[in-house]
């Protein structure tokens, strides 16, 4: 078969390839991107942002629940799911249409089928609407991403559990889910679920949910769910299910108090993810991966075969949208002779619950794990004026400040929480002082101006050891 020779070979079209095509095609090389099904990848698709589109329905239904508290008189309230699946559907077919704009303005070539090495740099694909070619890249760029991981739990998989990829094509509210992980992904599929109507269940194996987070962090967000309806089930081992997610379930599980069963409709499971590395050949490739099977890089993103650079969450890399971006930016200015790395960036996060948590630096328990001694300041969200006017009262602020006074971490469970994270990561950017947001004029009545308290509340002694 005929190999056809390019300049660029993007396996995968998640964010940071799809921009790195874009970038490519615009420079004058000839680029193709060779994507299995997901044309932008997961994110505009089946993640980031159909999730958070949902999440919003989701709001919106539990606020008009509420609205006889903020004095609108409402009459009964149900969500209808195919509208909100509608919704969600048309937001999805209008980024597609986007990408694809972009593929045309940029002369960059989408390839619709999956591809495999068999050879350095050589790439079969096996086109979806039937046929083969052969790609051959003097730079390939691996944008492979990650799948749901599903537990090897006895019945699980017979159970035919829903991910958020099929929780997001319901057009049914089930009676009640069982939700298999107390994470980002579990937290705020549990809390949507529960908000147009579902009974929730959440089943952690760990000792607690959120289990990155500190624990006072963790414990304000199971009160703050909690207190909507959703139940918590931690510290519990699942010995084996039975039934089928979508007719009835039945979960059985190991807990310190003894045996514990429970029923429910539909069974979810959130519990962390898998790369997609297995069956393209990468040894073919030269391309070494670590043993979880993420791929080797280096802090320039190169991995172990020459002209081969991995982007996003196939090479370890924080499995957030925006991070995927910095690899991009990291990849393109090193091909322009610039020297940016991976190492030391400061990476914040947002998990999408209302209120949402966002974060971003050292957390209080990796301060101690590292030995950084560190000052703590807190300020509860009912202290911050704004709240008084939209009663977004629940949460809190916290800060770590170094020796120095320079900022080591923020975290915030609060309304607008990764707007108000934004303020603080630059302030950490700059390197300023935490006084410098202390005594800063911030707008009124804005959820940043909390932070004028909150540093205010920096204490003279460091955290104990």
């Amino acid at each position: 078969m005929v190999q056809e020779k390019l300049d660029v070979v993007i396996l995968g079209s998640g964010q940071g390839g799809k921009l790195l095509a874009w970038h490519m095609a615009k420079s004058g090389r000839r680029t193709a991107v060779v994507e299995r099904r997901w044309i932008g990848g997961s994110c505009p698709n089946i993640a980031c942002m159909p999730t958070k589109n949902e999440i919003w329905s989701a709001r919106v239904a539990h606020l008009a629940h509420h609205a006889g508290q903020f004095g609108t008189v409402a009459g009964p309230v149900e969500t209808d799911m195919t509208a909100v699946r509608q919704r969600k559907r048309d937001m999805v077919n209008r980024e597609i249409e986007l990408h694809l704009q972009n593929y045309r303005a940029t002369g960059a070539e989408l390839i619709m089928g999956s591809g495999h090495f068999i050879a350095p740099k050589t790439i079969e694909v096996r086109l979806n609407d039937g046929g083969t070619r052969v790609l051959t890249g003097e730079q390939v760029f691996l944008n492979l991403g990650t799948h749901p991981a599903v537990p090897d739990i006895p019945g699980l998989k017979d159970a035919r559990p829903l991910t958020h990829i099929e929780a997001l094509e319901l057009d049914y509210l089930p009676p009640h889910i069982i939700l298999i992980g107390g994470g980002y992904v579990g937290l705020e599929m549990a809390q949507a679920y529960r908000r147009f109507g579902s009974r929730v269940t959440v089943v952690e194996p760990a000792p607690r949910i959120m289990t990155r987070e500190d624990p006072d962090i963790a414990e304000e967000l199971q009160r703050i769910l909690g207190s909507e309806g959703i139940q918590f089930i931690v510290a519990a081992e699942i010995s084996h299910v039975l039934g089928r997610s979508g007719e009835e379930v039945v979960v059985s599980l190991r807990t310190a108090a003894g045996e514990r069963i429970v029923e429910g409709s539909d069974i979810m499971v959130a519990t962390g993810r898998i790369p997609n590395t297995g069956g393209i050949s990468l040894d073919v490739a030269g391309v070494d991966l670590d043993d979880r099977g993420y791929i080797r890089v280096n802090e320039r993103l190169e991995t172990s075969a020459p002209a081969v650079w991995a982007i996003g969450e196939c090479a370890g890399s924080p499995q957030f949208t925006h991070v995927s971006v910095d690899d991009f930016r990291i990849i393109r200015d090193n091909l322009a002779g610039g020297s940016r790395s991976t190492h030391d960036r400061l990476v914040p996060y947002c998990m999408f619950t209302d209120p949402p948590l966002a974060r971003v630096g050292l957390s209080e328990s990796e301060a101690r794990a590292q030995g950084i001694e560190a000052r703590i300041a807190r300020l509860p969200m009912n202290a911050v004026l704004r709240t008084e006017a939209t009663d977004e009262k629940q949460g809190f602020m916290k800060a770590l400040i170094g020796a120095d006074d320079r900022i080591l971490g923020f975290t915030m469970i609060g309304a607008e929480a990764g707007e108000v994270m934004a303020a603080v990561q630059t302030a950490m950017l700059a390197n300023l002082p935490y006084p410098r947001l202390r005594d800063a004029v911030i707008s009124h009545l804005t959820m940043a101006e909390g932070l004028g308290p909150l540093f205010s509340n920096v204490p003279s002694q460091t955290m104990a050891a």
